[in-house]
């Protein structure tokens, strides 16, 4: 059965996800939630508990173009959403990987992961209206709303971003969406790593439509995505090379299919202030979202790295391969470990959702 929209309604499967959570905390025994499974070894640490797939809790569950408002259920790949928005001209602006199209809605928020994009266009939890999930006592709970509004109270939805399914089973999620931009170019420039960061930000800091900024390899990449007028003027203005293939390599960023990418070692992903001076001793370095975000391979001591983190503003986290047993996140004070503790106790006391995936501790 297909809605108004095209979208496959396979059906509402939480009934099913309920009974496996009753049954699971009956016999304490945890769960590792699963939908496409493009993140399972990605950003958070090892989760070998019994496996809760909800891959088909899928579907559109209401979308309303004209107020730029979509609700799909977490296991709906994000193909499938970003087909039902090309339709209307709109997209996700936060610009989400796809992982070979089996990424979905909910691991995409539970990872809290944007792309290219988000210093502009926000991140996945800027654009959370409100979500539904059931929690670690079998309870199905809905926060926030399906229209764009303020929040009032605990903003719950967002909270979900990054949590890596600690805190529930997400059932349903409602996105704000933007329309697609008329034109979008790319311009190269040749300049070093500290350029790079210098020209990023002063770029930034000027109303022009800019989308994505990069360095890689000596080269500068800047994306210009809006009005072809404003983008055209833009291009007058910043000179630079123009990159015929520019949207194959903004994808290739976005799908971490870069040759940079493809060593398959450690990845260690630094979210730093985006004017922090770059540190090369740590080998080659990609600085992505106009500074903010620095990956570099290899295998490093921690506290290296985390110094390194600390004294660029921000804090370091080994997004890929390395020792996914250990902590592979910053570690945090007394008091903020004590606040994610009561955070797990209240929505899953008999802490069955992802053990440990986040914190060893958690």
């Amino acid at each position: 059965m297909t809605d108004q929209h095209g979208s496959l309604q396979t059906g509402d499967r939480s009934e099913h996800i309920i009974a496996a959570l009753q049954q699971a905390r009956e016999t304490s025994t945890p769960v590792c939630i699963r939908g496409g499974g493009s993140k399972q070894h990605l950003i958070g640490r090892n989760c070998d508990f019994t496996m809760l797939d909800v891959s088909q809790h899928t579907g559109i569950v209401d979308y309303q173009p004209q107020e730029l408002v979509i609700t799909a259920r977490a296991g709906t790949p994000l193909v499938d959403i970003l087909a039902i928005l090309d339709a209307e001209g709109q997209t996700l602006s936060f610009e989400p990987p796809l992982f070979n199209g089996i990424a979905t809605l909910g691991g995409t928020l539970a990872c809290n992961l944007s792309g290219p994009a988000r210093p502009w266009n926000g991140s996945i939890r800027d654009m959370v209206l409100g979500v539904q999930l059931i929690n670690g006592k079998c309870e199905r709970l809905n926060f926030g709303g399906k229209v764009i509004k303020n929040v009032a109270g605990y903003d719950v939805s967002r909270l979900q971003a990054g949590a890596l399914g600690t805190l529930g089973v997400l059932c349903e999620v409602s996105l704000k969406v933007l329309p697609r931009a008329e034109k979008t170019l790319t311009l190269c420039y040749d300049m070093s790593a500290q350029e790079a960061v210098r020209h990023m930000n002063q770029r930034a800091g000027q109303p022009k439509p800019l989308s994505g900024a990069f360095w890689l390899n000596g080269q500068l990449h800047l994306r210009l995505s809006g009005a072809a007028s404003a983008v055209d003027s833009t291009v007058v203005q910043w000179g630079g090379d123009i990159l015929e293939s520019g949207d194959i390599l903004w994808e290739q960023l976005r799908e971490m299919t870069l040759p940079f990418f493809k060593d398959t070692g450690a990845l260690w992903r630094f979210s730093v202030q985006s004017s922090a001076e770059v540190r090369l001793d740590f080998g080659t370095t990609l600085i992505d979202w106009c500074g903010a975000q620095r990956w570099v391979h290899g295998e490093h001591p921690d506290e290296a790295l985390q110094q390194a983190a600390v004294e660029a503003g921000g804090h370091v986290s080994l997004f890929r391969g390395g020792d996914r047993n250990a902590e592979v996140r910053s570690p945090l004070t007394s008091v903020e470990q004590g606040l994610q503790q009561r955070l797990k106790k209240s929505f899953d006391p008999d802490g069955i959702l992802n053990p440990g995936r986040l914190y060893s501790w958690l």
